[in-house]
């Protein structure tokens, strides 16, 4: 029997548990309005590396060893790591998987990876190929400003539309047992691209994207807006928000009663100077695996989706003039009955 659903969307029959979840942040997100909801905040953003790079790296090797921990398993009873970054060859989920002993699927989704490694992870899971698999990603402010925009030392001006990428690495661990919330269906994007070519204005460029993913995951599952507590796109901003809700009205779908960005909601844009907002592949991943999971258990939310959005554009990309490609992907995460 086909698990397709609709066009675009897979039905996960067994309910793959999220059984753990680690998210760490750097000092910025800690001081940010979801503060209580991260596992781990460090005190700087070199975590008494040598490079930001470095950094990151150990960001992501730190929540993914977390998590096992807090699971009381070892790593060779993880059968599949899937992570990605935003950094050239996924340097920095290569170079933790390094020091680890688990098989590793590298992605790259941009600022989707979060919701994509989710993806693959639970149907991984719902295929009956692995106990145990841990999807994750990271990002971290400075190294993908050097490596996207310009070196930080050249102290440019960030523009209006300009967004803050988040220091932040998060870890989900899934599991076949357990009364903890579980995934239901995933929607797997496509890419949308409009002709956006301001690296400054990230929202603009992927909110099409989301829009395109959500409207695709309701027709594909016959559910609503009304259907979820919480829908929660990945790192469009405050800009990049208000076009998501004004082009999914033009469908048809209210979304301005149970909805957020992760990129909004996880610094205070004004006294933190973030202009739009948070941005990057960590910034759904923490929000993910610090608020949305832990409401969740607290019994705050029953039913969730998570829309992580991402912008395809390469550096190489970028300097030829070419546009830049959205991507966004959803995961359906519920508890209980409802």
């Amino acid at each position: 029997m086909t698990k397709r659903i609709g066009k675009q969307t897979v039905r996960l029959d067994s309910k793959p548990r999220i059984i753990k979840t680690t998210s760490v942040v750097g000092p910025k997100e800690g001081e940010g309005p979801l503060k209580d909801y991260f596992d781990i905040i460090l005190q700087d953003d070199l975590d008494g590396k040598k490079s930001y790079e470095k950094a990151e790296t150990s960001m992501i090797y730190r929540a993914v060893t977390e998590t096992i921990k807090k699971a009381n398993l070892k790593e060779q009873d993880i059968h599949y790591l899937i992570a990605g970054d935003l950094l050239n060859q996924l340097s920095a989920s290569n170079f933790a998987a390094r020091d680890m002993d688990i098989p590793f699927l590298g992605l790259y989704g941009a600022c989707s990876t979060m919701a994509e490694s989710l993806s693959i992870a639970s149907m991984i899971m719902d295929g009956g190929f692995a106990d145990h698999v841990i999807a994750a990603t990271s990002s971290h402010f400075s190294s993908a400003e050097r490596q996207f925009r310009v070196p930080l030392e050249m102290g440019s001006q960030r523009t209006p539309t300009a967004q803050w990428t988040v220091t932040g690495s998060g870890a989900m661990l899934l599991g076949k047992k357990g009364d903890l919330p579980y995934t239901t269906y995933v929607t797997v994007g496509k890419i949308k691209d409009y002709g956006e070519t301001d690296t400054n204005d990230m929202g603009s460029a992927m909110a099409p994207a989301a829009v395109d993913t959500i409207k695709q995951h309701f027709q594909d599952t016959n559910r609503t807006p009304k259907d979820y507590d919480l829908i929660a796109t990945g790192d469009l901003g405050s800009l990049g928000k208000k076009i998501t809700q004004e082009l999914l009205k033009e469908y048809g779908y209210d979304m301005y009663n149970n909805y957020i960005d992760c990129g909004d909601e996880i610094f205070d844009n004004e006294k933190q100077k973030t202009n739009c907002g948070g941005s990057g592949c960590g910034c759904s991943a923490v929000v993910a695996c610090g608020y949305i999971y832990k409401n969740i258990l607290k019994g705050n939310l029953k039913r969730a989706l998570l829309v992580s959005t991402g912008a395809l554009m390469s550096t190489t990309t970028s300097l030829q003039g070419e546009s830049i490609p959205g991507i966004a992907h959803a995961v359906s995460i519920e508890f209980g009955g409802k």
